[in-house]
């Protein structure tokens, strides 16, 4: 029977059949491996100690502090709550033996950034963390989803999960991306097309002749957004773009065991007669830059668009969902998105902040200062992306067009941190979500890619990038 990458990576992890006279029904699947951060995991420890277990394979496990920590200094923590849930994890992980990338060490970055650059993440393998955007390891050919706090025990404890079978979808891309628009620009038109719930239940397989022209970070953001639009896995099948970024990683097979793994790795891709149940396409010159203007990621749109009109949506429940993204967003409808004013803007996140994204930020602000008025903060995605940068000199960029550079960690791509919007203030941003204070209570979120996001700092509001004429975005 022909099979789909993501039908080919369940079978040959399923221990158990659980319902076997039921198509699509759960099966207790192996897990391989499992990121650990500071935010999920003290439930899961808990969990360990209470039951007198033990980790089952410390080795399969790898654990980094992201999402509360600061990123204007290292050394002491000042805020108590991020100093006690750091602290929580450095004991937990030095109880149970568990691989541990130090807060203040080179190692240390999002666990969606981290976990690639250190070969933790292989293709045909299962991975989780209790994160959803653990999307983003899919795009390396690896069944990756994020998990619940209590799973994550179970995970410890058993190396398995029970999980349902999804259906299968499929995005296949073709033709070529303009100047100045991006992945984050195609995974935002892909989302506002089929909505936040267009791939609910599905594991989305991105396809096409388009897809090997892509970057392992463009990949990395496309699957990372898929759970922006309900599908909890996306897929890429490995090729040698992939086997290049891997080779010589830390965490990678090395010697005969490399040459074993790509020849093994080379087969996992569906197999041309494979049927899916669901299938889009979108040719890639269609897209334009988009941003967001609501409170979910499916409420995007071209930059050269306004403000829709919820009049003019006859469907009762959907105008009222818009009437209230407009009002928490304080905007009126028929306003040109280029018109509309920010105060801050953000680069980094899991979603954008690998080397490429600061790269594409620093072509656009190079030789020129963020506007009056805007509060403007770089965040790379891991220390070794920020050494990297530092090195090729992009620090130096930022700073001189008035930005902050930051070191590593999720920052203002969620609140849990120092790096928050004050209520009723309004961002450009690289990261994955809009939701109602998600930067911060009040806060007004506006997502789009590197690019976009540097130029709306230069220019004070929302602006098509390709009229600033920028480079490389």
């Amino acid at each position: 029977m022909p099979r789909t990458l993501y039908e080919k990576l369940w079978d040959s992890h399923v221990v158990a059949d659980l319902s076997p006279q039921q198509p699509g029904g759960d099966a207790l699947l192996y897990i391989d491996r499992h990121l650990v951060h500071e935010v999920s995991s003290p439930q899961a420890f808990q969990a360990l100690r209470d039951a007198g277990r033990r980790l089952r394979r410390p080795e399969t496990h790898l654990a980094v502090a992201d999402h509360a920590v600061p990123t204007r200094s290292r050394g002491a923590i000042a805020d108590p709550l991020a100093a006690a849930q750091v602290a929580e994890l450095e004991a937990n992980v030095a109880q149970f033996a568990v691989p541990y990338r130090r807060f203040d060490g080179d190692g240390q970055g999002i666990v969606h950034v981290m976990g690639p650059e250190a070969g933790f993440t292989l293709p045909g393998i299962t991975l989780v963390c209790g994160d959803s955007h653990t999307t983003t390891h899919g795009a390396f050919g690896a069944l990756a989803f994020g998990i619940g706090a209590s799973e994550c025990g179970t995970v410890m404890a058993a190396q398995c999960l029970r999980q349902k079978r999804a259906r299968t979808m499929r995005v296949e891309l073709t033709g070529t991306l303009s100047p100045h628009v991006s992945t984050k620009d195609l995974a935002l038109a892909l989302i506002a097309r089929i909505g936040a719930t267009g791939a609910a239940g599905h594991a989305v397989e991105y396809t096409g002749p388009s897809v090997a022209a892509l970057s392992m970070a463009a990949r990395m953001t496309l699957c990372n957004m898929t759970i922006e639009a309900g599908g909890r896995i996306g897929l890429i099948a490995p090729d040698d773009t992939t086997f290049a970024y891997l080779e010589g990683r830390p965490l990678v097979p090395h010697g005969t065991r490399w040459t074993q793994a790509v020849t093994y790795w080379r087969t996992l891709r569906s197999d041309a007669d494979a049927v899916f149940d669901t299938s889009v396409a979108i040719d890639l010159g269609d897209i334009a830059p988009h941003v967001s203007w609501g409170t979910s990621p499916e409420d995007c749109a071209p930059i050269t668009a306004s403000v829709p009109d919820p009049a003019k949506v006859q469907d009762m429940s959907a105008r009222r969902r818009l009437e209230k993204a407009l009002a928490y967003m304080d905007l009126t409808p028929g306003t040109p998105l280029d018109a509309i004013a920010i105060d801050r803007v953000f680069i980094g996140s899991c979603t954008n902040g690998r080397i490429e994204d600061l790269r594409a930020a620093a072509s656009v602000v190079d030789g020129r200062h963020v506007a009056e008025g805007v509060s403007a903060i770089v965040v790379p995605g891991s220390t070794a992306t920020k050494h990297q940068a530092e090195a090729e000199g992009l620090d130096a960029i930022f700073r001189a067009a008035g930005f902050e550079w930051r070191h590593a960690g999720c920052s203002m791509c969620v609140a849990m941190n120092d790096d928050r919007l004050a209520p009723g203030e309004r961002s450009a941003s690289t990261s994955n979500r809009n939701f109602e204070g998600r930067q911060g209570p009040g806060g007004r979120t506006h997502l789009m890619s590197p690019a976009m996001a540097a130029a709306a700092g230069i220019a004070g509001h929302l602006v098509d990038i390709r009229t600033l004429g920028a480079h490389g975005a």
